[in-house]
């Protein structure tokens, strides 16, 4: 070679060099290897002059070292090849040619762009070091040994900014869920909640503009915070997937309207502490989705996302490349996978999207595909040889003569595992054992002839197993032979069990090895495996028969259409079946293989096959018995401890026949020493059983230029190409010279012949596997269902027709319909009636077969085949001497968006460490796309023995198929390219910003159509004493509990307050109780009456007008209008602590306070509450007050954020008591602050004054039908929303008794929900989703002990789940049908509804209809609109009525962007008015400059009804009038909630739901516990917490990726794998996705494991 400067060349080319020099110092490559590649490398720097290259000059001292594979021949070493450390190529797949093809792919691919950052999944440490256990036994033909230390270090796969990054991993509890509220939500970032609050906090009606430049001027400023680690690994992988690899049709226009992020420093010129840009909560943006507003993704600390997204997309708005034809879309596959995966351009969508038609995309067709261009095959016959006469009449006739003959001629010969002792049988003790074997079975054991029985036997007992079946043949029976069930869990185990069980199988024989190795209990009984039927287990070792009479012989010959043998069939699909051949077919095969193959008894065979089945058991046990010869059975267990002792047979005995396999070949090639005593030149035939595998023959060529020299002839080696169904369809003779040719792989995918040279770089070289036997008729057939025969240069299915034995044929047991169409397919073109095979090939001009795969292993996509061998070998031939474990490779597709993808399951060496892993799956992916023009869909490691094994160690296909679709396989390593691999996504959605006159009409009454609205029962003004019905008659007015007026007097005004209410109620019925607080054990904590709690409010508001001097008030108290923070557990102390503020002139504002043990989670957004409503103190009891002061609370703070208000413990006493006679001059004034945290992380605050809260204590009070004489049950968080109404104000206005249920109670002992239920008959009842869940998955298996000891919820009529969502249909059936038994009604279970703009909208009462369901198309949905479908129809999606409209309510629906009213059944906004909505927002926590709030309260519709005035919900949702009848005697409008506008994700054009997405994933599989989904920029993250151990954390990838293809149509980016209760919730059961996006990103979750989707 041409001296070449090394310095002159780049970074990578000699990093290269390296590498190679490494390897051949390693011995991993040899010489020839390692020149041919450096020259590739070389060979730009040179001259373009064909040379052929010496010896470089400085290698000499290199080569003249002998590699270290050379120096481990001259060692003595152990014939061993578990313990053997040198790893050999895999020759069963070994092809030079293909192997340069492979590096020349990755190199071109090198060359064209840099290359790809490959996503490295993110593993917990815990799950790095964790051993999968790798599954073995004794049959296991790899070493046990444990996977090595992985590298989990970041700073290795990611830009060296990250390297100083420190990662704050919060684990959380595994068993109970977080939950939060407005206190325990960390609101974004922890120091994006210490800003200054006058930045952040937007009360409406206030100038914007301050806000909007000082909202600039900190953007500007704080915009140089550094990414952490998550965040940077996105950042990776955004070039590669978003958005230059989508195709124009299914890219999102891009959101270049942030300008200042182009205007940055880059990352690396940041500085390290940089403040985040932007405030950690957003406003409320209602009709926006999360993708819509690229600006909220900005408020997260990503500025390195931002400006790699940023700089990305100007690139692509500046350079936009025309789309590809599809000649060079084949040309340049490796040139596409340099460019980050992208595809081809697509045709924008020019028109609107239409529901009806097909939503995915066509599959590309390629135009200039290669198509045959011969004429059309014809059936060819073979020439008919003369038959002899001299052959037995029967199988069990052959055993007979030479069993009478010469008796003592040897029959079998099995060696022991070991393989240092023998054992003989001769023909006489095999036609004594099978006479006493059948006559066992038949007069001791009562069997009658034509049964079937189970053959049960191990590899290494040929003996008995030989004369149990020729002993049930020659009673009669016919012989299922299965595999030894060593456990419930054997790969298909239970599917050979079925097939027992479809073949009536009662008794099982088998020996004494197999009997005593079989699952058995403590006891020793034999435990059944799964799926099998109960058997009848009898040993048939010689020991055990019975000696017959001399003249004992069956009652009468077997007739010749009976069975001879079933044999078990698995497909691909993991089912069994049983192939049942007859005698006569059986016989005549044996006939033709003796005549073909020229079989004599002076033969000597050695059969290295399963000799239970398939061509070991014809071949190797049935014909060679049938003539006469002697076997040797060489057992499995013998082949994995010394491959070289079956050559040592074969120069002992001088074997003339073997029957083996190419991995029996390849480890006798990885053993073989120079052993001068191995002498094959006796051996005629080396029968090669697996060519129907092309690349089998590799290692057949590499055998015998090794052995030539020890005597083996080029013409013995004689492929075999078998079929179960067919047997032996083709063979080549000894003696034949081989015929080699070499196709196309490119053409071969298309099913096209195609010769082509051998320096081409993607081809394949097959040889032939000789001719079909004399008599028997062959064609080739297409693929398709046509029944057409093949052209001669195109490929097919071989099938073949042979010497029928009259009508006798063989067929599935028991499946006629499936038998007629495999066993007597007839084409079009033809009469004759034909067997299909399952071989795919062509048939030669000179009658010779070639076979290029197997249909089972046929793997259709994208319109085009491929072999999965092709695809082992291309995986192979990269590094295959350093990763790939003993090269056990799985090569599948599984159906995905109605087209198949490919998977590769590979078990890895167990010293590969993580970067070595992602590195070689990189590697593997640009080989397999340049090579065959396919891109991997997964791509997953397992451990060593990960693989589920066959009995003779090789791969169960089907098993691993089945492990894989149910997440049972346990990988090490996985990466998912989805991105690559699905082209066939729906057309994106074109959104039109032009409102024209069409959309003006949308909505409007056209022909008929009904608009969307609806109102609910009226509600009349509030009059003079409406309350005086709720007192017994006769009742004497009393004195007002304050000294005042009469109750009479100034009845009006006192109905609109409830402070004034209170009072009212304590002075007429002061024993009545209102509210009961139960303890953990049912029983009654705290009891309160009207009077009861009219003095505990009145000493409250004493307190707060005086308050002790150890509060730190001013000496004064609190004046009238100051809000005050109501800080109390559910229960008494805050129904008295409100009441106290209103008696006090006090504005309550309810806080959940900090739990004591999520102190860090709960203190800054408690905090921050109430800072912004301005609380001038706390009012609190004991407890709470010392947290408030304790140390945690204060470091979790800071010292910026200063102290507390003066804190107010309810327990101490006011320092004087003063008379309490405040009353609001009017009711339009503020009676409390509602404040909450919505799911999408903005926090708000909503004002309700007296009279709003009033008219809706009337409005359930109308709904509900509540009495002073009814009883209520509340199990709910009371801090916010319709909760707190619930809890404080409204028995207090009906007067009905309300149980208190704190949540805490019920989380810790779930039945304590049921038994106040039942013990009190309570009638109406109140919780949450979190409470529901909790009942329904603790108490399942407890419902017949309870209803046991008497509880019953027969009384109970409503049973309410308060909530802010769509209704959670499953649970809330689920929780219907478990109490079913304990008497819950049916229609008792509703929902309610409510925003932050009206806290109650929809609540079912007693005289309501029943909640009705429609089932909706999700397709629609995403495209906002409403395709009514019936139960069970494709993409059906069930929604449930949301309660009856509340009284006084009116309801509209109205279009997102036109803001004009809807028709019924139309998708669009939510808007209402009523008497009881909020009076606005307080404040907004992080609210945008320029957002009008006061918009969502007082908006008007543009058509419809324009006057009237409403408050948008921010919920999407449809009216549909029902046949139902209301309590006013109309037709019942039931309303139906769709989403939040605020939590769908704009994806493609289409919206879609997270709820929807979540339950998909929910119901993949069962290990998955809980689920949430996210947009993180741009890029689809599923959230999953598993329940299960945490080795099957990366089973979820692909089920995950999977489900959400199939369902949602949308491709997962990330996928983060979590411990159990690890996704926030807040107190109404409500997932926090926000929170747990910022989480995330701020790598402060601590995940399992998550997985880069590329």
């Amino acid at each position: 070679m041409a001296h070449v400067d090394t310095s002159s060349l780049t970074l990578e080319v000699r990093a290269k060099l390296a590498e190679l020099d490494l390897e051949l110092s390693e011995g991993d490559i040899t010489q020839k290897g390692y020149d041919k590649k450096k020259a590739k490398l070389l060979e730009p720097y040179l001259q373009p002059v064909r040379i052929i290259p010496p010896q470089s000059p400085k290698k000499e001292p290199q080569n003249q070292k002998p590699p270290k594979y050379v120096k481990s021949k001259q060692k003595k070493t152990k014939n061993n090849i578990g313990s053997h450390k040198q790893y050999h190529r895999d020759d069963r797949f070994r092809s030079d040619l293909h192997t340069e093809a492979v590096q020349l792919a990755l190199v071109k691919h090198s060359k064209s762009k840099r290359v790809p950052v490959v996503p490295l999944g993110l593993k917990r440490t815990s799950l790095v070091t964790h051993s999968i256990h790798a599954d073995s036994d004794d049959t296991s033909d790899e070493e046990a040994s444990a996977p090595g230390s992985l590298n989990n270090s970041l700073k290795n796969n990611i830009d060296d900014s990250s390297s100083d990054v420190s990662t704050a991993s919060v684990k959380p509890s595994p068993l109970i869920r977080p939950k939060i509220d407005p206190t325990s939500v960390q609101l974004r970032s922890t120091k994006d909640l210490k800003l200054k609050l006058t930045k952040t906090i937007t009360p409406v009606g206030a100038s914007s503009d301050d806000d909007a430049s000082s909202s600039g001027a900190s953007h500007h400023s704080n915009n140089h915070q550094r990414p952490t680690p998550l965040t940077e690994k996105i950042a990776d992988i955004m070039p590669q997937i978003l958005p230059s690899s989508r195709p124009n049709s299914q890219r999102i226009p891009p959101d270049v309207a942030n300008i200042s992020a182009m205007n940055t420093p880059p990352p690396s010129s940041r500085h390290p502490n940089a403040k985040s840009p932007h405030n950690a909560v957003r406003g409320p943006s209602i009709g926006r989705s999360s993708t819509a507003s690229s600006e909220d993704e900005d408020a997260q600390a990503v500025t390195k996302v931002s400006a790699k997204i940023q700089q990305l997309l100007n690139t692509l708005k500046e350079t936009e490349e025309p789309p590809l034809s599809p000649k060079k879309q084949t040309a340049s596959s490796v040139m596409d996978i340099a460019k980050k995966l992208q595809r081809p351009k697509k045709k924008p969508l020019a028109e609107y999207f239409q529901d009806d038609q097909d939503e995915l995309e066509a599959l590309p067709v390629e135009e200039n595909a290669p198509k045959p261009g011969g004429p059309v095959s014809k059936p060819l016959r073979a020439e008919s040889q003369t038959e002899q006469t001299n052959f037995p009449h029967s199988l069990e006739a052959a055993i007979h003569r030479f069993g009478t003959a010469n008796p003592k001629a040897p029959c079998l010969t099995t060696l022991t595992p070991n393989g240092k002792n023998s054992t003989t049988l001769t023909y006489g003790k095999l036609l004594s054992r099978m006479r006493k074997v059948a006559y066992m079975l038949l007069h001791k054991r009562g069997i009658q002839p034509g049964s079937r029985v189970a053959l049960v036997f191990s590899n290494s007992d040929p003996i008995v197993f030989v004369s149990t079946l020729y002993g049930c043949m020659l009673a009669g029976l016919v012989p299922v032979a299965v595999e030894v069930p060593m456990s419930s869990h054997n790969s298909g185990s239970s599917q050979l069990g079925f097939l027992l069980g479809s073949c009536g199988v009662d008794v099982a024989l088998t020996c004494d090895n197999c009997l005593k190795n079989l699952p058995k209990n403590e006891k020793g009984e034999m435990i059944e495996p799964r799926g099998w039927p109960k058997l009848r287990w009898i040993p048939t070792d010689s020991k055990h028969l019975p000696k017959a009479p001399p003249n004992w012989e069956p009652n009468a010959r077997s007739p010749d259409n009976q069975l001879a043998y079933i044999e078990y069939k698995t497909g691909k699909q993991n089912s069994v079946v049983g192939i049942s051949h007859p005698r006569m077919v059986i016989l005549n095969h044996c006939r033709a293989i003796v005549s073909t193959l020229c079989y004599n008894p002076g033969d000597v065979m050695v059969n290295l096959l399963d000799f239970k089945r398939g061509i070991g058991l014809v071949h190797g046990l049935l014909t060679s018995l049938f003539t006469g010869m002697h076997v040797f059975c060489i057992p499995y267990a013998l082949m994995k401890h010394d491959p070289m002792q079956w050559l040592n047979i074969v120069t002992k005995n001088k074997v003339s026949l073997a029957l083996v396999t190419s991995r029996d070949l390849h480890w006798t090639l990885a053993m073989h020493r120079d052993n001068t005593h191995v002498d094959l030149k006796t051996l005629r035939m080396l029968l090669v059983s697996d060519a129907a595998n092309p690349w089998s023959l590799g290692s057949s060529d590499v055998f015998l230029r090794e052995f030539e020299r020890r005597g083996l002839r080029r013409d013995a080696v004689c492929p075999c190409a078998w079929s179960q169904e067919a047997l032996t369809v083709a063979v080549r003779r000894p003696g034949t010279e081989p015929i080699a040719t070499t196709i196309s792989l490119h053409s071969l995918s298309y099913g096209v012949v195609e010769t082509q040279l051998n320096d081409q770089a993607t081809t394949l070289m097959i040889q032939d596997v000789g001719t079909i036997f004399p008599g028997a008729t062959v064609a080739v057939v297409k693929l398709d269902d046509s029944l057409e025969f093949c052209r001669t240069d195109e490929v097919g299915e071989i099938i073949l027709s042979p010497v029928r034995a009259g009508d006798v044929q063989s067929c599935y047991y028991g499946l006629a319909g499936i038998s007629d169409k495999i066993f007597n397919m007839q084409p079009k073109s033809g009469k004759a009636k034909y067997i299909r095979t399952g071989l795919l090939g062509y048939v030669g001009p000179s009658g010779r077969v070639f076979v290029t795969g197997k249909t089972e292993s046929l793997l259709r996509i994208s319109g085009r085949m491929h072999n999965a061998d092709d695809i082992v070998a291309t995986v192979l031939a990269v590094e295959p001497m350093r990763f790939v474990y003993r090269g056990r490779i799985a090569v599948f597709s599984i159906e995905v968006l109605k087209d198949e993808r490919l998977v590769i399951i590979v078990e890895q060496k167990p010293d590969a460490t993580e970067d070595e892993c992602f590195k070689w799956m990189s590697s593997v992916i640009q080989a397999v796309d340049g090579i065959h023009g396919v891109g991997i869909y997964c791509l997953s490691l397992l451990s060593p023995n990960g693989l589920p094994k066959t009995p003779l160690g090789g791969i169960h296909l089907s098993e691993t198929i089945q492990r894989f679709v149910e997440g049972e396989l346990k990988p090490c390593n996985i990466l998912m390219c989805p991105h690559q691999c699905v082209t066939n996504l729906p057309k994106p959605r074109q959104r039109h910003n032009d409102i024209g006159a069409a959309s003006l009409l949308q909505g409007q009454v056209v022909t008929g159509v009904r608009l969307a609205e609806a109102s609910g029962r009226p509600l009349p003004p509030i009059s003079d004493g409406e309350l005086d019905s709720d007192l017994p008659a006769p009742k004497k007015k009393g004195k007002h509990p304050s000294g005042g007026k009469t109750p009479g007097s100034d009845s009006k005004m006192r109905s609109q307050f409830i402070g004034e209410i209170l009072k009212w109620r304590a002075a007429t019925t002061p024993d009545h109780p209102l509210f009961t607080q139960v303890n953990s054990k049912a029983g009654t904590a705290v009891q309160a009456t009207c009077l009861q709690l009219h003095k505990k409010a009145e000493k409250i508001a004493q307190l707060l007008m005086s308050c002790p001097s150890s509060a730190g008030v001013p000496s004064g108290g609190l004046s009238k209008g100051d809000h005050v923070a109501l800080m109390f557990n559910p229960g008494m102390d805050l129904i008295a602590g409100f009441y106290g503020c209103l008696y006090a002139g006090c504005v309550p504002v309810p806080i959940r306070p900090i739990h004591a043990h999520a102190v860090s989670a709960a203190t800054v957004t408690v905090k921050m509450i109430v800072n912004v409503s301005k609380a001038v103190a706390i009012l609190t009891n004991g407890h709470t007050a010392r947290v408030l002061k304790s140390k945690e609370v204060s470091n979790a703070l800071g010292p910026q954020d200063g102290d507390w208000p003066p804190i107010i413990d309810i327990e101490e006493s006011p320092r004087k008591k003063q008379p309490i006679s405040y009353r609001p001059p009017t009711s339009e004034m503020l009676a409390y602050i509602d404040f909450s945290v919505s799911t999408a992380g903005t926090l708000m605050g909503i004002k309700m004054s007296h009279i709003a809260s009033i008219q809706l204590c009337r409005s359930i009070k109308m709904q509900c039908e509540l009495y002073p004489s009814r009883s209520v049950a509340l199990c709910l968080d009371p801090y916010s929303g319709l909760n707190f109404v619930l809890w404080c104000m409204n028995s207090v206005y009906s007067g009905h008794h309300s149980f208190l249920i704190p949540p805490s109670e019920v989380e810790a002992n779930p039945l304590l929900w049921l038994q106040v239920v039942s013990q009190h008959k309570i009638r109406d009842a109140y919780l949450t989703y979190s409470i529901m869940e909790f009942c329904t998955k603790d108490l399942a298996p407890k419902i017949p002990a309870l209803k046991a000891k008497g509880i019953s919820l027969s009384n109970m009529r409503t049973c309410v789940v308060v909530a802010e969502e769509r209704p959670r249909i499953q649970l809330l059936t689920n929780f219907t049908k478990l109490y079913k038994d304990l008497g819950l009604s049916m229609r008792a279970v509703t929902t309610s509804f409510g925003c932050r703009t009206n806290i109650a909208i929809g609540l079912q009462g007693a005289s309501c209809p029943d909640p009705s369901t429609v089932f909706v198309d999700t397709r629609s949905l995403r495209n906002d609109r409403v395709s009514l479908v019936e139960k069970g129809s494709p993409h059906s999606l069930c929604l449930m009525e949301t309660g009856k409209i509340l009284s006084g309510a009116k309801i509209v629906i109205a279009d997102c962007d036109t803001r004009g009213q809807c028709a019924d059944s139309r998708l669009g906004e939510i808007w209402i008015s009523s008497p009881h909505n909020s009076n606005g927002y307080y404040a907004v926590f992080g609210a945008e400059s320029g957002n009008n709030y006061g918009d969502h309260f007082e908006v008007h519709l543009n058509t419809g009804d324009t006057k009237s005035t409403f408050c948008r919900t921010g919920f999407l949702g449809f009216l549909r009038r029902t046949e139902l009848t209301s309590s006013t005697g109309d037709r019942h409008d039931a309303l139906y909630v769709v989403g939040s506008l605020e939590e769908t994700l704009e994806i493609r054009g289409m919206r879609y739901h997270p709820m929807d997405i979540e339950n998909s994933v929910i119901r993949c599989t069962s290990k998955i516990m809980d689920c949430a989904v996210f947009l993180s920029n741009n890029l689809l993250v599923v959230a999953v917490e598993l329940d299960a151990t945490e080795n099957c954390a990366l089973d979820l990838v692909p089920l995950v990726t999977n489900i959400v293809l199939r369902e949602q149509y949308l491709i997962t980016g990330v996928v983060v794998i979590l411990d159990p209760g690890s996704i926030p919730v807040n107190s109404r059961g409500e997932k926090q996705r926000m929170h747990l996006r910022d989480t995330f990103l701020q790598d402060r979750l601590d995940p399992i494991y998550v997985a880069y989707n590329m």
